[in-house]
């Protein structure tokens, strides 16, 4: 009976062991990097009542890896350099390509354009100024 409740105990033991172990995170390769979008105007825009809509990305020569549109404002209330919309964002799924990074706006009844700068591979943080005008 001894031998039988000894094994059963260690047979618990190898089982639990078993189970419990996870399997380790697959570990990025790659250091974190951040982009950091920084939107403002320099230019008196305060007679410009049209609507414009700006959004944010982070590309890679392949797919989008972040696209996040902001809300619609006046161009009158894009704010100033001492009141400058800033966005922090760590690249998600990272795989260390070169990435292209900016915005894009659509003014409404106008039409749309973008500006686009670069991250590379090297860079853990990239700061993408836009002085909209």
């Amino acid at each position: 009976m001894k031998i039988y409740s000894t094994l059963a105990i260690l047979a618990l033991v190898i089982l639990t062991e078993s189970s419990c172990k996870k399997d380790p995170s697959p570990v990025n390769p790659f250091p974190p990097r951040t982009i950091k979008f920084i939107l403002h105007t320099e230019a008196d825009l305060s007679k410009d009542n049209h609507n414009i809509t700006f959004s944010v990305f982070i590309r890679t020569h392949t797919k989008t890896l972040f696209d996040s549109t902001l809300t619609t404002i006046k161009i009158k209330d894009i704010p100033d350099s001492t009141h400058q919309l800033v966005i922090e964002k760590k690249v998600p799924n990272d795989d260390g390509s070169d990435l292209a990074v900016g915005f894009n706006y659509a003014i409404e009844n106008v039409g749309n354009s973008w500006y686009i700068d670069t991250c590379s591979k090297v860079e853990t943080l990239k700061v993408v100024d836009y002085s909209f005008r």
